[in-house]
This record gives C-alpha cells, structure tokens and sequence, in this order.
C-alpha cells in the first residue's frame, strides 16, 4: 500500500520536507497539533505540557506498557500561527539526536481537504541520514494515519 505521507530528502542536504493530503478542514487538522487529548492519542503519548501560544513550550513523555517512561520530548514555539503555521524545536532527550527545527504549515485545499507541510531542518546531513534510517517514514505515515481516523470523528 502506497503511503500517503510523502518525504522528500534532498542528496547532500540537512533537512526533509514532509507533505500530507488529510480529508479533514483545516481547522480540524491544527486541532490534532493544538488539543492535548489529540495529540496523546495519534502521537500514544502523554501530554505534560502544551503551551500553544508564541515562546510557549511543550513536553510529551511516552510509557512502556509497565509505565516506565522510555522518552521525552520537548521543544519551544518561537512562532505560531492558529490554523497556519507552527515552528518549533523538536528535542529527544537521553538520544544521540540533536535538537531539531521544525516548520509545520498548514493549509486549506477545499472546505474538507487541507495540506500539512513540515520541513524538519538537522544539525548536520549525517543526523538526518541517521533518522532516515530508522522507521521513521514508516512512523509518520502511521501518525498521520492515526490523525485522519481520529479526527474524522469529530467532524
């Protein structure tokens, strides 16, 4: 099955622009990145802090199935825009991964169709070759899979 979110990664560049079609209105997709009972259930993580305003910050922590937290993120918004743009810094703790910026933009198509674009930028090329090695492209197609279903029902 062919995923639906794209990743482009750019030979010899130091970041990814990632792009998904959702059949969901704009404002019900930025709902899935700004409502912290959203976010925990396409991300299956726990929201400790969700500051969505600019200079706010936010932290997740996700759990072993015994309640051991087994990573924590967290980042900063120098800017947010409702329903249009978000940037963040993007921090795993406790990993070999530098902080990361990204760009998320969010836009309408149509009244039920809306574009999500993200242009994640890493410290170096190697990092971002090191993440594309992981099931990353996997993950997010997963996550953004999980988004559609889930907010599909609030419509």
């Amino acid at each position: 099955m062919e995923r639906k979110t794209k990743i482009k990664a750019e030979e010899g560049k130091q970041e990814l622009v990632i792009t998904r079609e959702f059949d969901l209105p704009l404002e019900l997709l930025f709902k899935a990145y700004v409502e912290p009972e959203i976010v925990e259930q396409w991300m299956n993580t726990k929201v400790i802090k969700l500051e969505n305003r600019k200079h706010g910050s936010y932290q997740f922590e996700t759990s072993d199935a015994q309640g051991n937290v087994v990573l924590r993120t967290n980042g900063v918004y120098p800017e947010f825009v409702p329903n249009q743009k978000i940037t963040r810094t993007f921090e795993m703790e406790n990993t070999p991964f530098a902080i990361q910026l990204e760009f998320l933009e969010f836009e309408k198509i149509s009244e039920d169709k809306s574009l999500l674009t993200m242009q994640v930028v890493y410290k170096s090329t190697e990092l971002r070759d090191q993440m594309l090695k992981l099931p990353f492209a996997q993950g997010i197609n997963m996550a953004h899979n999980r988004i559609q279903e889930i907010v599909n029902k609030l419509k």
